[in-house]
């Protein structure tokens, strides 16, 4: 414990429930790093963890509510039925880079939340239920979303989850975010013949790409629009009949996003080169900005400054924006939060940089991804054994589960 003053047997419990498991949980954390998956394809991630959760005695079910990688492992006290603390596991990694947002260390900050609670049930008998949910393809379709959809998180009082970054902090924000793909239709034809006779969907695409452009003049500053063109044709002497391309929406609320949608699709539509121009476009999973619950934040942050760890202040974090998770619908229907924890990355490798990737299977960014884990199961343990702080916790929740059907 590094001299921590701990305030009572529980927490001595769940943190030397944590340290015991160390060496297990880093060869856990590189063997996933070392066998990087993307999104929806995590079998051996998803294999790993549910074995040794299995092992570890958990009520396992693997490829839960019909998602083939994700699972869900429980855990009750012997000592009644009580309040329910969840904890994410994230295991998918990044086309080409591997775990450069450290996926590896979430999957092992959630086994080491769930391993802290179940040894605290069965030494101390509190009541209560541990639940730690294997969340798949957080970086492509949201697979938190799936879980919500399917009803995961109903009997779940509270979803506690870290990410590494390159910060320390309880409050940093993040962001709303839509995916939208465009397609255009034309007709080919050949560029020094008979040029008139096509219709060109490079056009198509090009015109609302700089029409979005512009559009960034008038947006509110913590709005975001960026995209990119897939198929811009095939070759300069063919007028081209199919463009594609990629965009996003960022939005600082949901509320923001949903706001500026209907802007960015009048741009997309309102600039089609030809009336004969067949356009179509496919709105992705929308990704809710996340809700952070302000008596979790606060008592995690407490938990973490007894372990020398230092924040900015709640105001500098709000005020920074730190990317788009699942992990916010799930803030909008239980209370919960997401903190980011620094593993020390080389300076200039952010999340999503091959630095980072190197970063994120180093021996200290293990350390750090414990001490960051033991910040939530202490808070998590708060919320289990004390009803003032539990009460104060879901009194200033004011999402609940009807928004599922908004996502």
């Amino acid at each position: 414990m590094g001299g921590i003053s701990l305030l009572n047997e529980y927490e001595d419990t769940a943190i030397k429930a944590i340290d015991e498991k160390s060496e297990e949980l880093r060869s856990i954390s590189l063997q996933i790093h070392e066998n990087p998956e993307l999104g929806g394809e995590e079998e051996f991630a998803h294999n790993l963890l549910v074995t040794y959760l299995k092992d570890q005695g958990f009520d396992v079910t693997p490829s839960a509510y019909g998602i083939k990688t994700a699972f869900v492992a429980e855990f009750s006290s012997k000592g009644g039925k009580g309040r329910v603390v969840s904890f994410n596991s994230e295991y998918d990694a990044l086309p080409e880079i591997g775990h450069a947002c450290g996926h590896n260390l979430i999957a092992i900050s959630g086994v080491a939340g769930a391993l802290a609670l179940k040894a605290v049930f069965e030494k101390h008998e509190i009541p209560g239920k541990v639940k730690l949910f294997g969340t798949p393809a957080k970086e492509t379709t949201g697979g938190k979303i799936e879980l919500i959809k399917a009803g995961a998180y109903d009997d779940v009082d509270v979803s506690l989850m870290v990410h590494p970054n390159a910060l320390d902090g309880g409050f940093f924000h993040h962001i709303a975010l839509e995916p939208w793909n465009v397609e255009n239709f034309g007709r080919n034809a050949h560029t020094a013949g008979i040029s008139w006779a096509g219709i060109n969907a490079l056009d198509a695409i090009v015109l609302p790409h700089n029409s979005i452009g512009l559009l960034r003049h008038q947006i509110l500053p913590t709005d975001r629009i960026h995209g990119i063109i897939t198929n811009g044709g095939e070759a300069p002497n063919v007028i081209p009949d199919y463009t594609s391309g990629k965009f996003y929406i960022h939005g600082r609320t949901i509320e923001n996003l949903l706001a500026l949608r209907p802007r960015v699709f009048a741009e997309a539509i309102g600039c089609k080169a030809n009336e004969a121009m067949n356009l179509k476009i496919a709105w992705g999973r929308t990704l809710f900005d996340v809700k952070t619950n302000i008596p979790l934040a606060e008592r995690y942050e407490e938990h973490l400054k007894r372990f020398g760890i230092k924040f900015l202040t709640k105001d500098e974090q709000i005020n920074v924006s730190r990317g788009s998770t699942d992990q916010g619908n799930v803030t909008y229907v239980v209370p919960g939060i997401h903190p980011i924890f620094d593993i020390k990355p080389p300076k200039g490798s952010g999340t999503h940089t091959s630095g980072f990737t190197e970063a994120s299977k180093t021996e200290v960014a293990h350390e750090v991804t414990l001490t960051a884990s033991k910040g939530i199961v202490l808070t998590g343990l708060d919320f289990l054994i004390d009803d003032e702080f539990a009460k104060r916790v879901k009194d200033s929740f004011d999402g609940g589960l009807h928004w599922k059907d908004k996502m």
